[in-house]
């Protein structure tokens, strides 16, 4: 394995699931860089005179999922721009065709070493992300219907590529039910391999 090429570890859960929660714990013990794919995509559509600015708007609006092109070119930019080795990538890949494009763009460039996987019901993901947007996280999709939308195009997309990675024995499954202590216990357990870089 080659040390130049950096390692990345997918984050994958339901919308309200403590992805960026448990990266940023991940982050503060470990030593990785924390790149969420969905806060890449928000802050390149803010960014005056993006080309992708609307298409990626519409997308998050609707609930669906942006062409995967543009993600795995936010996500290498961010790569490449880091001094470091060790990558969470939070929210992607999210459906097959994010899976083969990540497959033909970033395949021989990284080392994926698993999927940390934060299972929780539904319900308790649904009220995590409507407090989340009541509390003022400016997120346009913390509502009750873009939610909707997100948790049937997680249950239709994301579950099989978690199915996919669990095929290949690269799925670390975490209880994100219990409260943001208990679970990094268990996310501990599956890092305890690699060292700050």
């Amino acid at each position: 394995m080659s040390a130049s090429k950096p390692n990345v570890v997918f984050v994958l859960g339901g919308p309200g699931a403590g992805k960026g929660t448990q990266c940023a714990n991940i982050v503060k013990t470990f030593g990785f860089v924390h790149l969420s794919a969905g806060d890449l995509l928000r802050e390149e559509r803010s960014k005056p005179g993006s080309e992708f600015g609307e298409l990626i708007e519409k997308h998050i609006r609707d609930g669906t999922i942006v062409p995967v092109e543009i993600t795995c070119s936010l996500l290498e930019n961010a790569m490449t721009k880091n001094e470091k080795n060790n990558f969470l990538i939070d929210g992607f890949p999210r459906n097959q065709d994010n899976l083969d494009g990540w497959t033909r763009q970033m395949g021989d460039k990284v080392n994926v070493h698993f999927v940390l996987f934060l299972e929780a019901p539904e319900d308790i993901c649904v009220n995590r992300c409507l407090s989340r947007g009541q509390a003022g996280s400016g997120r346009s999709d913390d509502n009750p219907e873009s939610l909707k939308k997100r948790v049937v195009t997680y249950n239709n997309d994301t579950m099989p590529i978690i199915s996919h990675f669990d095929k290949l024995s690269l799925v670390r499954k975490v209880d994100a039910a219990k409260g943001t202590e208990e679970v990094f216990d268990q996310v501990k357990e599956h890092f305890k391999g690699f060292v700050e870089s």
